[in-house]
């Protein structure tokens, strides 16, 4: 028993998903190095979100290093009932994406990288777009990322855009 507890491994707060491996090469005098890259994403489901990305000489020391890199990079993203605020649009690199409010039952309407990013965040409801020809899932994560910095609960959007009173002055 105390065998087994010995080598278990730490359940973690962070639920992860891998989005994307890459067999990355370096050209040397002898040939060529192969490395991997990992693209990870982790969320703990309350509003906790990050993306890393890393390299390492096999397959899962890259993605530990990802992971980690992901640790680094977390954001706190704001909820309302299990969907966003508002509408928010994010741009990065090539991809460009469009985050939408949804009513409650409807789900998590994207797909790819960033269906992954909103689960992991712990978004319920929303329609996403990504708009662009890229596939690339570091850029489509990353711009989903920036697009859920953009959001603000509504009280401090409200504050934001309070108009100031209108004085009816008549110019001289």
């Amino acid at each position: 028993m105390a065998y087994q507890r010995r080598y278990e491994k730490a359940k973690s707060e962070f639920d992860q998903k891998v989005l994307d491996i890459r067999r990355v090469a370096r050209v040397v005098a002898g040939g060529k190095r192969f490395r991997f890259r990992a693209t990870v994403t982790i969320g703990d489901r309350k509003g906790r979100v990050g993306v890393g990305v890393a390299k390492g000489q096999d397959v899962t020391q890259a993605v530990e290093k990802a992971v980690a890199d992901a640790k680094k990079h977390l954001i706190r993203v704001s909820l309302e009932g299990g969907s966003i605020p508002h509408e928010v649009e994010a741009k990065y690199s090539a991809a460009r994406v469009i985050l939408k409010r949804a009513r409650a039952g409807r789900g998590i309407i994207a797909g790819g990288a960033v269906r992954a990013v909103l689960e992991l965040a712990g978004i319920g409801h929303v329609t996403a777009k990504v708009l662009g020809t890229t596939k690339n899932h570091l850029s489509n994560a990353r711009a989903t990322i920036e697009a859920l910095k953009k959001l603000k609960a509504t009280s401090s959007k409200l504050k934001a855009d309070a108009i100031s009173p209108v004085t009816t002055e008549s110019p001289a």
